[in-house]
């Protein structure tokens, strides 16, 4: 199957970074954030967002972004996206100055592939009151995909965006990208949502489940990625495929983390306490599962159930 081909690809030629049992990792994805308008599906979840950040940071997390974290299929350019969350990117650069800022490109911010649209836009950024230019992630390396080696055991874990899975939206990208920017963003303005996208399509989920699932299960490889927007986290035993979910759900963002050797899938919120003060919580949805179990050696799996 080519998609098993280019998951394969990616998995061979990823730069290989190694972990210990006592690694603090976060994954997010699918953050798409936007311009701040009636078709940011972000900007919802801003406050949630950057609550999240500030824990992971003070608590010494690496921060995984795995891909469509800026949204630059409806948008053109990304300097009304830096604008519109520079507290958002601020909070990021605090993980990057300290070398714990590790950021994959989707679909759509495929461009980030792109060294010099890097360069020239991630590198650093205008800052209007300074009137100069001020370092935002210099030097950063945006990664189609991570291989992460735990030293204990052995087991590797493959990060990637997803949509390498998704024959329209890789192979097809410049055909997907022309529909999303010049025929459903206009009508996405008034309320009509994209039937083709992975994210409203259930079919193209179920789809891209089996595939991402089916590829860790024979490769006996933990498998993290994105892009369907739909959270998975298996138990033990069944084919180690996990979905981080996304950051544009209508009331929560979701992540994945790694920490004292467990791995835990968690959303954040703004919920109301009993004295009717807003506040943002942290909140477990799935695990905590040992780390270790993912990586045992198995001759069987069984189906995860979504």
């Amino acid at each position: 199957m080519r998609e098993y081909r280019k998951i394969e690809n990616v998995f061979k030629s990823s730069a290989q970074i190694d972990i210990t049992g006592s690694a603090k990792l976060v994954f997010f994805s699918d953050c798409h954030r936007g311009q701040g308008d009636n078709i940011d599906s972000f900007s919802k979840n801003h406050n949630a967002y950057i609550a999240a950040l500030r824990h992971y940071y003070s608590k010494g997390f690496t921060y995984f972004e795995l891909g469509d974290g800026d949204e630059l299929w409806e948008n053109r350019e990304f300097k009304p996206i830096a604008d519109t969350y520079s507290g958002v990117f601020k909070e990021l650069m605090r993980f990057h100055q300290k070398g714990r800022l590790f950021m994959l490109y989707g679909n759509h911010d495929h461009v980030k592939k792109n060294k010099k649209w890097a360069r020239q836009n991630l590198f650093s950024y205008y800052n209007e009151r300074e009137g100069r230019a001020v370092p935002m992630f210099p030097g950063i390396t945006i990664y189609e995909g991570i291989v992460l080696r735990h030293l204990e055991s052995g087991g590797k874990i493959l990060l990637i965006h997803g949509h390498q899975a998704d024959f329209f939206n890789y192979t097809l990208a410049p055909l997907a990208k022309f529909l999303v920017r010049y025929v459903w963003r206009p009508l996405e303005a008034v309320g009509i949502k994209d039937p083709t996208s992975t994210s409203e399509n259930r079919s193209k989920k179920r789809m891209l489940e089996r595939i991402l699932s089916s590829w860790s299960k024979k490769e006996s490889v933990m498998l993290i990625a994105g892009h369907s927007h739909r959270t998975m986290f298996p138990k033990p035993g069944e084919a180690p495929y996990f979905n981080d979910g996304c950051c544009v759900h209508p009331r929560h963002v979701t992540a994945i983390e790694i920490a004292s050797g467990l791995i835990t899938l968690v959303k954040w919120s703004v919920e109301a306490r009993a004295d009717g003060v807003l506040h943002v919580q942290r909140k477990e949805i799935a695990g905590p599962h040992q780390l270790s179990d993912y990586f045992v050696s198995r001759t069987a799996f069984v189906p995860a159930q979504s």
